[in-house]
């Protein structure tokens, strides 16, 4: 856990430490078996991350990140194949990634990677603490 939030820092993704990032949250989602990081290391040192997550019918990327110093090597490209193997070996043939539209960076790697962006969708949210 310590050395993905270390990775996710250096790559510049904004970390949730005392929510879905801290450390119980990540164990609980780990235990639940809905959530496997998967990882690519130079020697020792993780370099590259995505958590593959499901709902039992779709498969989902997130938090993919790629540490600053060894991108455009095509280690993002290989997470995403590495995530898409797990969902196979689970029967889930469906995939995604939720990005923000902003992140130029990302989208261009999930299309160049042959995903489609939707944009009939529109993402909602709601938070349990939050108050109707």
């Amino acid at each position: 856990h310590a050395e993905i939030i270390d990775l996710w820092q250096r790559a510049g993704l904004h970390i949730r430490p005392d929510g879905r990032d801290g450390l119980e949250s990540f164990t609980a989602q780990m235990a639940s078996g809905v959530q496997t990081p998967i990882g690519l290391r130079d020697g020792a040192r993780l370099v590259a991350v995505a958590l593959a997550t499901h709902d039992s019918r779709k498969g989902w990327i997130n938090r993919l990140a790629v540490d600053p110093d060894y991108r455009r090597q095509g280690l993002g490209t290989r997470l995403i194949r590495l995530c898409e193997q797990h969902f196979r070996s689970l029967g889930i043939d469906i995939w995604a990634a939720l990005i923000e539209d902003w992140n130029e960076a990302s989208l261009g790697l999930f299309r160049q990677a042959g995903y489609d962006l939707v944009d009939d969708v529109t993402y909602v949210s709601r938070r349990s603490w939050a108050e109707v």
